[in-house]
């Protein structure tokens, strides 16, 4: 079976500021799209669903800190998160590793001399998406949404 292809959302949840990417149809390139300042939750989640319609999304790939000693407070709360997000959008949410993200885009920017942003977070949404598009060429299945109700 092959993995649906179609423009994705990236998510990369902080405390206080959302992260969004978005790749093209094809998934070749994933690039940052916004920032949410975080509110409340139901007005996130509303932002969240704008930007996937706007984009023409066909799922939302939610990055959660994967790290060798196991789940962390963190984890626990961007896994909850993404639940509620999961209820709230009529789209597939997908869980994915996002662990050292941010490093890995200020990386990126340094190693193409591009000016460091006030904020990395969507820099971080681009490389949690790319590593999730890389892990699934058209031949690889999709794992398993959160919402199965939306595959």
């Amino acid at each position: 079976m092959s993995a649906q292809r179609g423009v994705l959302l990236g998510l990369d949840h902080g405390e206080r500021v959302i992260g969004v990417a978005c790749c093209d149809a094809n998934w070749l390139i994933a690039r940052p799209l916004a920032l949410i300042q975080r509110t409340a939750r139901a007005a996130d989640f509303a932002k969240i669903a704008a930007l996937a319609a706007q984009q023409r999304a066909v799922g939302i790939v939610v990055g959660v800190p994967i790290l060798p000693e196991g789940e962390t407070a963190q984890s626990r709360t961007v896994r909850r998160w993404a639940s509620r997000l999961a209820a709230a959008v009529a789209l597939p949410i997908y869980l994915w590793d996002e662990s050292y993200s941010s490093a890995e885009a200020q990386e990126i920017l340094a190693e193409q001399n591009a000016p460091r942003p006030e904020r990395i977070d969507g820099h971080a949404a681009a490389v949690i998406l790319a590593r999730f598009i890389a892990a699934h060429p058209p031949e690889r299945a999709l794992p398993p949404p959160l919402n199965r109700r939306a595959d």
